[in-house]
């Protein structure tokens, strides 16, 4: 437990060094502390903050610098956190309009990085509903076969069937219109429990077209499932702090192309309400040790189904960051309920 006198220097010290990236010495923690304190009064509460791995003394300098431990202590207890400015907010309103539902969630990782100047960072939903909302068939040739599938979401595929037979125009027309008033909006689960009995009315042939329809939707689904949406990656090379720290950076960069460990830390979000903070080593993921990254889940109809977030040094300011990917959050939730 930190007395009064010592919370306020660990604050002093950890805001000054997010805002100057300087280790931050006595002189400056009496100016800016507002407590009449001798120099050698401050000195000896910054020792004990050392010893208790709060604080640490780089070798080149007499000023001290928060621990990743300090940070949490800071984040945690300390930390006054600001209402995102009127300028942010109406942005963020203006990007996020609930239109289509990709384009929304590029959106609001890209909007992530531009206002934290930082890497932003989204997981999609898994899928668990429905596997389209409508299909239709095009012939391009004899064999060939254009499916247009459209997806719950409003999101247009295109997938290419090669067929053993040729189908006429109306053929096609029949085979769509008995998918979409049979199985649209169904669950690939139903679908399947259903197709065996269902299709036994229809000849040969046209089962095989609507198997492969519906094999052709699910692949759109799979695609789609658990995407991770990065933006912003390459403005952590310019970030000072970082950019001495190549192999920290290489790290990141190869966690950014494989995927499923930050899958895995994003998931974690899912397990807590509103925003969450991981700092340093506390996401378990090696790559992580030199960043914070800070979350908040998103809704769809109340339903928790997925995650924001931005991935940044641990030298960040945390007041200013933490309501941008709070209020990104929720404006997604809204976007994505709109019927």
């Amino acid at each position: 437990m930190l007395n009064e006198r010592a919370r306020i220097l660990l604050k002093v010290l950890v805001e000054r060094y997010i805002h100057e990236g300087q280790p931050v010495g006595s002189r400056v923690l009496s100016k800016f502390s507002g407590l009449d304190l001798s120099p050698a009064t401050i000195r000896n509460v910054m020792a004990n903050l050392e010893e208790m791995g709060l604080i640490t003394s780089p070798h080149t300098s007499a000023g001290r610098v928060p621990t990743p431990q300090g940070y949490r202590l800071f984040v945690d207890t300390l930390l006054v956190v600001k209402e995102l400015d009127d300028m942010a907010l109406h942005h963020l309103e203006n990007q996020l309009l609930p239109n289509n539902p990709s384009r929304l969630i590029n959106s609001a990782s890209q909007l992530l990085s531009e206002l934290t100047k930082f890497a932003g960072v989204v997981v999609m939903p898994k899928h668990t509903g429905a596997v389209f909302r409508y299909i239709e068939f095009m012939a391009l040739s004899e064999k060939r076969i254009l499916v247009i599938i459209v997806t719950p979401e409003g999101d247009v595929q295109n997938r290419i069937l090669f067929t053993d037979t040729i189908y006429s125009p109306s053929d096609l027309i029949e085979a769509s219109n008995f998918i979409n008033q049979h199985y649209a909006g169904c669950a690939l689960d139903e679908i399947n429990s259903r197709l065996h009995g269902e299709l036994k009315q229809l000849r040969h042939e046209m089962t095989s077209l609507m198997n492969a329809a519906i094999d052709a939707s699910s692949d759109v689904v799979n695609e789609s499932s658990e995407a991770v949406v990065l933006a912003g990656e390459r403005k952590l090379l310019d970030i000072h702090d970082l950019s001495d720290n190549l192999s920290s950076l290489k790290k990141l960069f190869d966690l950014f192309e494989r995927k499923t460990m930050l899958l895995k830390l994003m998931g974690l979000c899912h397990q807590a309400e509103g925003v969450k903070v991981f700092i340093g080593g506390e996401s378990d993921v090696e790559s992580l040790d030199a960043f914070s990254v800070v979350t908040a889940p998103y809704e769809i109809e109340g339903k928790i189904v997925g995650t924001v977030g931005v991935i940044g040094p641990r030298r960040m300011a945390y007041e200013r960051i933490i309501p941008i990917v709070e209020v990104t959050a929720k404006l997604l939730s809204n976007g994505l309920s709109q019927p």
